[in-house]
């Protein structure tokens, strides 16, 4: 009966009742949170041990939405997505920027070895993007393979990470508009008396943020066609930059072609990385794929592939337009083409700029959005944002929580406090998917072995212990190789006994990454070097708003989740017993 009440009156999406923000039993009155403080050592054990699995973030969790999102894509929107999703400000800001200071024209090879980093992770990515088609990307698979826990902490990261370099793109929208209408970079900021680099407020930007989250929240259709002509416009200009700079160039800049060595090469790769951030969002529109067997691998492989090749033909062409030492770090190409006269071209440069942050705000106003929407469904935060709009399919309460939380800090925040924010936790989640794929390929609960789970337990440990020692290495003797005769051959090592003495448990039903265990092996490795590459104020920022995330997790998370989980348990139960009685009949 209640059931049918409920479709026959259906609850009013916009509603803002208690038990849509606190439904768990623990949160019903003060004596109830005491008593689950209390047994937080105990429920911390139970959710570091337990696993979701396949059907339930498929199916159950999609209920706490109480209506589905509308499957309206191809893998020709996928394929556009993930050019809007990635080509942004970093090829046209971080190019110049890492030739200048680290990598010399050896930038190119910056991009390949960041390209080929972030191509296995798109491997990772896909399998588990066809597998479990949820809208939850990483944080539902984490939660599969390798538990709540550690789910939440590595997919808080990136989603903080995500809000935050949504806001430092905002920021660079108004900077690359001023250049359009020719006026000074902070000529469009609000001038105050505050701290510095708190001082110039940008309500540009926050216009920006908020128009390209309300196209998000009208339709996700919708938004993937204009997506699509805002990219292919985008496109064009890349063309432009690409073919332009090859007809001015001048192969004697590309000599010296190693002025910092191989060590500015990969200190270059982990920093140029970012131009690559943002495929993973692809992966969160699984849910509103039509047919993800086919679409997902077509879009996010196709794009990725594509970009790694524009990527390098557009260092390329700017490393032979300039000498390293004259390319300027802040507006390397139009600043390239004004020195081969071509003063005009600064405007089609800034355009394209212009054109690629908004399709990144676009395409990340999606991406985010559905992610805090599954995070939402297993009440990691409050279930109000798991709400999906029954008419236009789209999850509106998260888009406005991504879109607030962002818009306030691009408002108030300078580029120089944001920029020192955006550090390694996008190379630590993707590393974290190398490992939970090789778990999910070799370990099936309920049906391994014990000494099998050792194993592999053992395995992943040799190789990732071996890739940090690389990395360490790599980081006190840049020109040593003494070390390597370590550490690579016990990555070898792990990584072959693996292969030889373990049988794989699951095969993709779909399609799955080929070389396993060889290829997420390598991502692991490469994943852990690339951050290895980066300064120590990446790892302190890492390391604060993990400690900022676990006293949420131990105080909410942690006790929300819990009670889901077994609330879970007893309506599967109550629903066997049932079924077993039906079953026995009178």
């Amino acid at each position: 009966m209640g059931e049918q009440d409920a479709e026959a009156h259906p609850r009013s999406y916009w509603r803002f009742n208690k038990q849509d923000f606190l439904p768990e039993e623990s949160f019903q009155s003060w004596a109830n949170y005491r008593s689950a403080l209390a047994q937080t050592g105990f429920r911390f054990k139970d959710r570091l041990i337990s696993r979701s699995d396949d059907a339930n973030e498929i199916r159950e969790l999609r209920k706490q939405s109480e209506n589905d999102m509308k499957p309206c894509l191809t893998w020709w929107d996928l394929t556009w997505f993930g050019f809007g999703s990635v080509i942004g400000a970093g090829i046209f800001v971080l190019t110049g920027q890492e030739a200048h200071k680290h990598a010399g024209p050896a930038i190119v090879l910056s991009y390949v070895a960041s390209g080929v980093s972030a191509m296995l992770s798109v491997f990772c990515y896909t399998e588990f993007a066809v597998e479990i088609p949820v809208a939850g990307g990483s944080f539902a698979y984490l939660r599969i393979e390798l538990g709540d826990f550690v789910a939440f902490i590595t997919a808080g990261n990136i989603l903080l990470e995500s809000i935050v370099g949504s806001a430092a793109v905002a920021r660079a929208w108004t900077s690359y508009f001023t250049t359009l209408l020719n006026r000074p970079s902070n000529s469009l900021r609000i001038h105050t008396k505050l701290s510095a680099d708190f001082n110039l407020l940008d309500p540009i930007a926050v216009g920006v943020l908020v128009i390209a989250a309300t196209i998000a929240m009208i339709s996700t259709r919708k938004t993937s066609l204009f997506n699509w002509i805002a990219t292919a416009v985008n496109t064009l200009v890349i063309l432009f930059v690409i073919i332009a700079g090859f007809a001015h160039a001048n192969t004697s800049n590309l000599t010296p072609f190693l002025p910092y060595g191989a060590k500015g090469i990969f200190q270059a790769a982990a920093i140029v990385y970012f131009a690559y951030g943002g495929f993973d969002s692809i992966a969160t529109m699984a849910e509103e794929t039509k047919n993800p067997s086919r679409d997902i691998p077509l879009g996010l492989l196709g794009s990725m592939s594509t970009i790694t090749v524009i990527y390098f033909l557009m260092a390329l062409s700017l490393s032979m337009m300039q000498k390293y030492q004259e390319i300027d770090e802040n507006a390397a190409y139009s600043i390239a083409f004004q020195r081969v006269g071509m003063n005009w071209a600064k405007y089609v440069v800034a355009l394209g700029a212009l054109k690629g942050m908004t399709t990144v705000l676009l395409v990340g106003a999606l991406g985010q959005a559905r992610y805090t929407t599954h995070i939402a469904r297993a009440h990691m935060i409050p279930p109000w944002f798991a709400l999906v709009h029954p008419k236009t399919g789209t999850p509106i309460n998260a888009t406005l929580l991504i879109t607030i939380s962002s818009a306030l800090i691009a408002f108030f925040s300078s580029l120089n406090v944001l920029s020192s924010l955006l550090s390694l936790s996008t190379l630590f989640i993707f590393m974290m998917m190398a490992v939970a794929l090789l778990v999910r390929r070799y370990y099936v609960r309920e049906t391994t072995p014990r000494k099998n789970l050792l194993k592999l337990v053992a395995f992943l440990l040799i190789i990732t212990a071996s890739s940090i020692g690389t990395s360490a290495y790599w980081g006190l003797k840049p020109s040593g190789w003494v070390g390597y005769i370590i550490t690579v051959p016990l990555w070898f090592l792990g990584t072959i006994g693996m292969h030889m003495t373990l049988p794989q448990q699951r095969t993709p039903k779909f399609w799955g990454v080929p070389l396993v265990p060889w290829l997420p092996s390598l991502s692991i490795a490469t994943n852990i070097f690339l951050m290895g590459s980066l300064g120590a104020w990446a790892f302190l920022r890492f390391g604060i708003c993990t400690v900022v995330m676990l006293l949420y997790y131990v105080f909410f998370g942690l006790h929300a989740t819990y009670d889901m989980a077994h609330q879970q348990q007893k309506t599967s139960s109550f629903e066997v017993k049932d079924d077993d009685i039906a079953g026995k009949g009178p």
